[in-house]
């Protein structure tokens, strides 16, 4: 029997840990809430759980973990993390030293496609886009079941280049946090639909929410989908034309709004370098899950 895999996903408000067994069923998760703000508290946390999911499995494990932001290869610090306290901190270099076992990191939406990539929605897909539609806008590459990673460890970060095709009304695009104008992200995260759907209609409502009211025939809350849409469909046509790959897989809140799967598909074919596109665009296998059971196959090699 091939030894359980332990990964941990490090979230803003929750840490999930969860042992995969040899077939990458889960066999045990548990959820604790993420110290608020308290990187000594989070280290802690990280380390209580992963005691329990060795107490679980009753051998010791290498921990694979996911999270916000990632390692400057310059400093071995992390970087871009919506959880600011981790900002700066040698998280690799303090969990090692507390846990006494070896450690490796993605950031979630690697993890997220890593996950879907070995045997979730992209099984056996050569080249995988795996996207997280939510509060941000990230991405991880997979390629033959292997996580991309580039020499800036950035692979992926398409939510931070600019909406390909603008139109005269999308410029100079909303303002983002990273110091720029006109992010993918400010189009197509949560917020970015929810703050194009005030600038045009006056009325303030979350992503979901304007899902909602669409999928009830509320004529501006469909516009608003239909301008998300275009949107989302030009920026993967843009991955498209680079990476070529055979599935792009959705994540994040966002993925559980079923007419992407058939209008965003139909609409990047007018922006696709291409006269045939077989990319498929799927929603996730594993949901929730793929987060932490990705972060657990960050060792599947070494079984």
């Amino acid at each position: 029997m091939k030894k359980p895999l332990a990964g941990i996903d490090l979230g803003g408000t929750k840490i999930e840990g969860a042992l995969l067994d040899g077939n990458g069923a889960i066999r045990f998760r548990h959820r604790i809430d993420t110290p608020s703000g308290d990187y000594e508290g989070t280290l802690d946390a990280i380390v209580t759980l992963h005691h329990r999911l060795e107490a679980e499995a009753g051998c010791h494990l290498p921990l694979g973990l996911g999270t916000p932001g990632s390692l400057s290869p310059a400093s071995g610090k992390m970087r871009n993390a919506n959880s600011t306290c981790l900002n700066g901190r040698p998280l690799q270099q303090d969990l090692e030293k507390k846990l006494q076992r070896p450690l490796r990191m993605a950031n979630d939406a690697d993890c997220f496609t890593l996950s879907e990539a070995v045997d979730g929605a992209a099984a056996d897909t050569a080249v995988v886009f795996g996207v997280i539609l939510g509060t941000g806008t990230g991405g991880g590459i997979s390629v033959n079941g292997r996580l991309l990673s580039g020499v800036n460890a950035i692979t992926g970060e398409w939510g931070h280049n600019p909406l390909p095709w603008p139109r005269p009304e999308e410029l100079p695009g909303p303002g983002c946090y990273c110091g720029r104008r006109g992010c993918i992200e400010t189009f197509l995260s949560g917020p970015g639909m929810a703050n194009d759907h005030r600038q045009r209609t006056g009325n303030t409502l979350t992503a979901r929410r304007i899902a909602e009211q669409a999928s009830r025939g509320d004529a501006e809350a469909i516009t608003t989908l239909e301008r998300y849409e275009n949107r989302l469909a030009r920026g993967l046509a843009s991955i498209i034309n680079v990476l070529d790959p055979g599935v792009i897989v959705l994540g994040g809140g966002l993925s559980g709004i079923k007419r992407l799967y058939d209008n965003v598909p139909r609409l990047w074919e007018d922006y696709v370098f291409s006269d045939t596109i077989v990319t498929k665009l799927v929603p996730p296998a594993h949901g929730d899950s793929s987060g932490v059971r990705g972060a657990a196959w960050l060792w599947k090699d070494e079984r």
